[in-house]
This record gives structure tokens, C-alpha cells and sequence, in this order.
């Protein structure tokens, strides 16, 4: 059995990717039911400032089509407490990439004063959507090129 009963974790994924997937298996492993938050276009393009490749709907079946999730939930906030309020999980997972930041030891301290955890998971090296983004944005070049 899991350690923790109800788990959460968020993201935009976009042009899903092995390390996308190793998230949400890794954050399975820890919790019996796993909330995965996927980012609202509007999101996106409010908070990254620019637009998805992968509409919001689409991306959202991708994700719940995954064995290791139980529910999708649309995501169109930066507070994970308020993401608690409406979800009542108690375990959190984000990349070991953000562990020790200013922002994650912030959400850490405010999870923690309602009995709940941040797990990190290992971050997959050698993959992002940005680096997809930049190869496809090469190769677009490069053709152009040989034109």
C-alpha cells in the first residue's frame, strides 16, 4: 500500500515526453489516488507568456488516458493551497529541479501547516518541452536553409 492516500501534482504538458510520464509514475508510487492538474491555456499564455502547442482538451485526455492517474482536474492558478481547498490531498509532487527554491519552501511551509507533504520527484535530465520546442524550431530553420 502507498504512503499517502490522495496525491497532486501540475503541469502544462505539452508535447508530452518521457519525463512528463516519469513524473506522474514516480508520484503514483507515493499516494492510492493521484490528482494531476493540467494548466489551462489561458494559463499558459498568461503565465509563460506564450501559447500551447497541444490544446488544453487534448492535452487533458492525453494525461487521463495514463494508467497511473485517477483524475484530471483543469489548473488555472499558481496556489497550490488553493488547489488544496478544492482537492484535499496530502501529498504534493513537483521536479526535484525546484527543491530548496524560494517559491517550493514557500508552498512547502503553507502545505505543511495543513498536514500536507511535497514530495520531489527526480527531475528527467536531457528532456523538456523547451528543448523539443528549440529542436523543432532547428529543424525548421534548417530547412529554410536548404531552401
Amino acid at each position: 500500500m502507498a504512503e499517502y492516500k490522495r496525491g497532486f501534482t501540475v503541469g502544462t504538458f505539452d508535447m508530452f515526453h518521457i519525463g512528463h510520464l516519469n513524473l506522474v509514475r514516480q508520484a503514483k508510487e507515493y499516494c492510492d489516488y493521484l490528482i494531476v492538474g493540467v494548466h489551462s491555456d489561458e494559463w499558459v499564455m498568461c503565465c509563460k507568456n506564450r501559447p500551447t502547442v497541444i490544446s488544453y482538451e487534448d492535452r487533458a485526455e492525453i494525461v487521463g488516458a495514463i494508467r497511473y492517474v485517477n483524475e484530471v482536474v483543469k489548473n488555472e492558478t499558481h496556489s497550490k493551497m488553493e488547489a488544496w481547498k478544492k482537492y484535499h490531498f496530502d501529498v504534493a509532487f513537483i521536479g526535484d529541479d525546484w527543491k530548496g527554491t524560494e517559491v517550493w519552501n514557500k508552498i512547502e511551509a503553507e502545505l505543511k501547516s495543513v498536514g500536507c507533504d511535497v514530495v520531489y520527484i527526480p527531475y528527467t535530465q536531457g528532456i523538456s518541452t523547451t528543448q523539443i520546442r528549440q529542436k523543432l524550431k532547428n529543424l525548421a530553420v534548417e530547412k529554410m536553409e536548404k531552401k
